[in-house]
């Protein structure tokens, strides 16, 4: 999925970290973009992270044939708002040692429901009420689920 990124944000150096006063209406350039091949294996590697720090219930959904968006969406359950957001800076840690920076992140202020957008990729992550209440599943409940889970024998 190709996007053209546009800067609403005058000032590129800004730090655009959680915390500061980015927010989603002023997304960041993404440098270059996630290759076309590479988003499955981020979109994997993302889903792993959310395990690895203990999110719940996670999913991974191939929406290319669903959503005019993205190509892929990962739904986590996150156990507290302080692990949520946690689990958010670390995908963003990990895609930026990838070279990835975020297109635009939000909902870091009152954890129900944070977002974390690298446009090929996007990182749902919720309080357990709130995934029940907005079910995306079922909104693309055609899209194809990946397989992300680490082999026992690796």
């Amino acid at each position: 999925m190709n996007h053209i990124a546009l800067m609403s944000n005058p000032n590129p150096n800004q730090d655009l970290s959680p915390g500061t006063n980015a927010n989603y209406n002023e997304p960041m350039v993404q440098p270059g973009g996630i290759p076309q091949n590479g988003a499955m294996q981020f979109a994997v590697e993302l889903a792993q992270l959310a395990h690895d720090q203990k999110c719940q219930d996670i999913v991974a959904l191939d929406v290319r044939g669903v959503s005019s968006v993205t190509d892929y969406t990962i739904i986590a359950t996150g156990t507290s708002d302080r692990q949520m957001r946690a689990v958010a800076e670390n995908i963003m840690e990990h895609a930026r040692r990838l070279g990835q920076r975020p297109f635009g992140y939000c909902g870091f202020e009152n954890a129900a429901w944070i977002i974390v957008d690298f446009v090929d990729v996007v990182v749902h992550l919720f309080a357990g009420p709130y995934r029940s209440y907005y079910d995306l599943e079922l909104l693309w409940g055609d899209a194809p689920r990946l397989s992300w889970a680490r082999s026992d024998t690796a």
